[in-house]
Order: structure tokens, then C-alpha cells, then sequence
């Protein structure tokens, strides 16, 4: 933990107090009060908090995760007064230190001018609902740049996003579908480190998966393609509009940019039985992304007795140790990659 006090030209007693909540609870539960008085979440998944105090009550805050800089509010009677430029330039300070230098910031529209004025860039702009900033004004166009380094001239480019937490039959399944009906699949796996399986291990899995289809082209998402586990709602209340909000900015980003750069024209998804989240995604999919000229290719989930193959059920037969059923609902390139890393990691009976 640190703490120092304010120097700036206020005129007032602050003292600034940086803490991981996952050690400090005690200045987390402040926070989390704090944030909860001014209608906002404070995020299970932040590993580096600021927070300012004026006579031990927390008058401002702003937080870590990973590479985005969110749960900020500063109170009513401290507003104007610098508070968020000097959270910001801590943060990044801080970012900086572990060579974290591409920033972004996730939050209401309207204070998309805030943070324009401390040096960030606003690369997508969902009215009423979401905004995104970023700390390098040429971010989103060297990720364009390195894309269209991939882009194949044909009639039909399809794409499929995927997380892969593990690779199943499922997604094998889907994948297979649209190399058939397509010239080329770019296929997009998610790269956060939010999932079980780490990314390079989830992009392992795929890679030898796939392996045999030769019009299939994998990238990794970066940062640009925005999972439901990475999306900030701390600023949003109830689920219906942070699911709205995700999939607006989302699939926003990804028609305008990502599409565009590649000529993708249609986009394949599994049917979702098991997640209203991500059935309600997909619905949202269907509304968006025909404006742009992108068709939506909803496809059955490929099921094994009945039931939909699923990552979540591989991994819950994983704690399980139950290899046959495994093996059942995996590709055998998958099977034989698990039991590498059980050799490694002692993966079977808990991930």
C-alpha cells in the first residue's frame, strides 16, 4: 500500500492511498461504499485501486485491470478540481511501471471530453449507453494495418469469434461449416486472460484443430474485439443494459473496422440454449450487423446424448476427471493436448 498527500494547489487536506483489494479489504469495502453512494459498481476483477481521502472519508477513486483504467468518481463538491487528472496520471504512471503502455478507458458518453482533455482518443461512441478511449491516437489503425495484411479478395468472407475455454467438437463443428460455405473464415480467438485455459493454450488448441482446413485464418482478438468477462458495467446498472451495451460497442467496432478492413460479409454463431447473456448477444448481432452488410449465420449446436456440446461441461467433467466423457465431446488434437498438460500442470481434478 502507499500513501502520500495531495501537493497539488488545492487548498484542502487529501490524502491518496494506493492498495491491491485482493490484499488491503479494508480500503476496498471503502471504496466499494463510496462507489455505491454515487451509483456505481466497484469490479471483482481490479487489482489496482486509488483512492483519495479527506479527513477518512474516500472523496475520489480510479482503478486498474489489466490495460483499462475504469471505476472512477470523484463527489459531487470535489468535482473540477483536478482529482481525475491526477488519478489518471497516477494510473498511468503505475500502467507504465509493469510495461503496460497501450491504455484504454471504458465509460459514459458524456465524459468521453474529460478524458479526451487528459490525452486519450475516443475510438467508438454508443449514445446513452458507452464510450471507449484510448491513450495512442494511431491504436485502432496499426491494429487495422496488421489485419488487412490477412485480407483475401473473395465473394464470400465469413468470420467466427470464439473463446475456446477448451476447444470442443462444437467449435470444431461450426468451424467446419463455414470453411465449407465460404472462401475464407477469419476466426478471432478471444486473447484476454480471463478463462481457465490460458490464451496461448486456448490458441494452441485451436491451431492444431484446425489445422486441416487450409482457408481458415486465426487471429488473436487483442483488444479491439471486447469479451463479455473484460467489458466494464461499473458505470451501467442492471443486466439487460450492460448486455446492450457490450454488444452496441462491440459489434459497433467490429462492423465499422474489423469487417470493413477484411470484406467479411457474414458472420457464423452457434445457437445459445445454455446462456441468456449470450442468446441476448446474438439477438443484438442479428439487428446490427445486416445494416452493414453483413449477414448473421445463426447455426444449431452440434450435441453429444442430447445435450449441446459446451466448453463449461468439459471443464466441470475436468474437475470431475472423467477422461471418457472428455474425449466424447473434444476433438482428439484437443484430448491429446489436455492430457499433455495434465502431464505438466495436474490439470485433471481442478484447473
Amino acid at each position: 500500500m502507499g500513501v502520500w498527500m495531495y501537493e497539488g494547489e488545492l487548498k484542502i487536506d487529501l490524502t491518496f492511498i494506493s492498495f491491491d483489494p485482493q490484499r488491503d479489504i479494508k480500503n476496498k469495502k471503502k471504496v466499494e461504499k463510496f462507489l455505491d453512494e454515487e451509483g456505481l459498481s466497484y469490479l471483482d476483477d481490479i487489482e489496482f485501486t486509488i483512492a483519495v481521502f479527506n479527513h477518512n472519508e474516500v472523496i475520489a477513486t480510479g482503478s486498474l485491470d489489466d490495460n483499462v483504467l475504469k471505476c472512477f468518481a470523484v463527489r459531487e463538491d470535489f468535482k473540477n478540481r483536478g482529482l481525475t487528472n491526477e488519478i489518471v496520471k497516477l494510473l498511468t504512471e503505475k500502467e507504465f511501471e509493469n510495461n503496460k503502455t497501450h491504455l484504454f478507458i471504458y465509460t459514459k458518453p458524456e465524459n468521453c471530453e474529460l478524458f479526451e482533455s487528459l490525452g486519450y482518443h475516443t475510438i467508438a461512441k454508443i449514445e446513452g449507453l458507452v464510450a471507449l478511449l484510448e491513450n495512442k491516437a494511431n491504436g485502432l489503425k496499426k491494429y487495422l494495418q496488421k489485419l488487412s495484411k490477412t485480407r483475401v479478395e473473395g465473394d464470400n468472407i465469413s468470420s467466427i469469434v470464439m473463446n475456446c475455454n477448451p476447444f470442443t467438437k462444437g467449435h470444431l463443428f461450426l468451424i467446419e461449416k463455414a470453411a465449407k460455405e465460404n472462401d475464407i473464415v477469419h476466426l478471432f480467438i478471444l486473447t484476454e486472460d480471463k478463462s481457465e485455459f490460458s490464451t496461448y493454450d486456448r490458441l494452441a488448441m485451436v491451431k492444431v484443430g484446425v489445422a486441416h482446413l487450409d482457408n481458415v485464418i486465426i487471429h488473436e482478438a487483442g483488444k479491439y474485439i471486447i469479451s463479455n468477462a473484460t467489458f466494464p458495467s461499473y458505470f451501467i446498472k442492471g443486466q439487460e443494459k450492460i448486455v446492450k451495451a457490450h454488444a452496441y460497442l462491440d459489434l459497433n467496432l467490429f462492423s465499422k473496422y474489423i469487417a470493413k478492413t477484411l470484406n467479411i460479409t457474414c458472420r457464423y454463431v452457434g445457437e445459445e440454449p445454455l446462456s441468456n447473456v449470450t442468446n441476448d448477444y446474438n439477438e443484438y448481432m442479428k439487428d446490427i450487423l445486416p445494416d452493414y452488410g453483413i449477414d448473421v449465420i445463426e447455426v444449431p449446436r452440434l450435441e453429444y446424448n442430447g445435450q449441446a456440446i459446451s466448453a463449461s461441461r468439459v471443464r466441470e467433467f475436468l474437475l470431475e476427471n472423467k477422461l471418457d466423457m472428455i474425449k466424447e465431446l473434444v476433438p482428439k488434437t484437443t484430448f491429446d493436448y489436455l492430457l499433455n498438460l495434465n502431464k505438466q500442470n495436474n490439470i485433471f481434478g481442478g484447473i
